[in-house]
């Protein structure tokens, strides 16, 4: 590849454990968390870190590995207590057994969820389990005090099912999240690909969002890929996050456009159905039971080429391009509310 047309990974993702967490201190965007949550955070001994990173599609792009690097670089730096990719990651096929080892390989504690790509091809939602080594399509996780409880959003059976990709939360899984929740004193974070709040949720949102909102005073964060924007929704005293994708925005096919050198675009076709971002985009999430808060370390870059604005695409009636819509995951943090007294100077 050409200089010129490889991503710039250095920018802010050169920043220090200790600086960012200064800074973010300072310039982040400051969210409420639920007073309940609170008592969960702080039966964690230590902070906690889980390195995030969703939609790579490298089976689309043709920089995926390095994007992926750049990610695994990053979390050599932080080191965090975990990694997790949320889904659209590789095709779990021999073809890419090196990029999926790739990620196992970098930490001791790699995790997976399952995407609605990740089972094109023809591929099975078994073979995601084998290749990437997931304990199962659907599983918990205990870090350092923290309950992970991954969630597959692609089963078949939903009663309002309108055609594409399968959208859902089945049964099967709906009494294990029940269960788990019931078990569980948390904190408790709940990751799926495919959101279960705000745009592009599941068939059964609302149904997942009742199970949730019931231990809101456990579940401290939800978050999903899938909708490829940078969005924090609250329902029912629980926060979701949408995490952006590490590559691109789709802007489908009737807005083909060339981002990269024509010779790219022949080996890779699909990427003229996106707008890249120039750098990978991913993100830390930091658990702190000392400041009772959950950090969002974010990563800011750029499109490559036209943006969506510029190429016409309204991509979702409730979304802003510039807003949910753009090259970043931003610094976030959520914390307890203060209460103001009318006394109070």
């Amino acid at each position: 590849m050409d200089d010129d047309l490889r991503p710039d990974y250095r920018g802010e993702t050169r920043w220090s454990r200790r600086g960012f967490l200064n800074s973010a201190a300072l310039a982040s965007l400051v969210l409420t968390l639920p007073r309940g949550a609170m008592a969960a955070i702080q039966r964690l001994k230590k902070p906690v870190q889980i390195g995030v990173i969703a939609d790579l599609h490298h089976d689309v792009m043709h920089d995926g590995a390095d994007r992926l690097g750049a990610f695994l670089k990053r979390m050599s730096e932080v080191q965090p207590d975990a990694i997790l990719q949320l889904g659209d990651f590789a095709y779990p096929s021999p073809e890419n057994r090196g990029i999926i080892r790739q990620f196992n390989d970098a930490h001791s504690r790699p995790l997976h969820v399952i995407g609605n790509h990740d089972l094109d091809m023809g591929l099975t939602t078994a073979q995601c389990v084998e290749e990437f080594r997931m304990p199962g399509r659907y599983y918990a996780q205990h870090i350092e005090g923290l309950q992970l409880l991954v969630l597959d959003g692609n089963d078949r059976e939903s009663p309002s099912y309108k055609g594409g990709y399968p959208s859902y939360v089945g049964a099967e899984q709906v009494t294990w999240l029940k269960a788990q929740l019931a078990t569980l004193e948390g904190p408790i974070i709940v990751a799926c690909h495919q959101p279960l709040a705000g745009p592009f949720a599941v068939d059964n949102a609302n149904e997942i969002q009742e199970i949730l909102g019931s231990a809101s005073d456990k579940v401290i964060l939800v978050i999903n890929g899938h909708s490829h924007i940078d969005e924090v929704v609250r329902v029912k005293d629980v926060t979701y996050l949408h995490v952006n994708s590490a590559s691109y925005q789709w802007v489908g096919s009737d807005h083909r456009h060339q981002s990269y050198a024509e010779d790219v675009h022949e080996k890779h076709p699909w990427i003229s159905c996106t707008c890249p971002y120039r750098d990978c985009l991913f993100t830390t999430l930091t658990v702190d039971p000392e400041n009772l808060t959950v950090q969002v370390e974010g990563v800011r870059s750029s499109w490559v080429g036209a943006s969506p604005a510029e190429l016409g695409v309204d991509v979702h009636p409730s979304l802003t391009v510039g807003e949910e819509i753009a090259p970043r995951i931003r610094d976030r943090r959520l914390m307890k509310v203060i209460k103001v007294t009318k006394n109070q100077p």
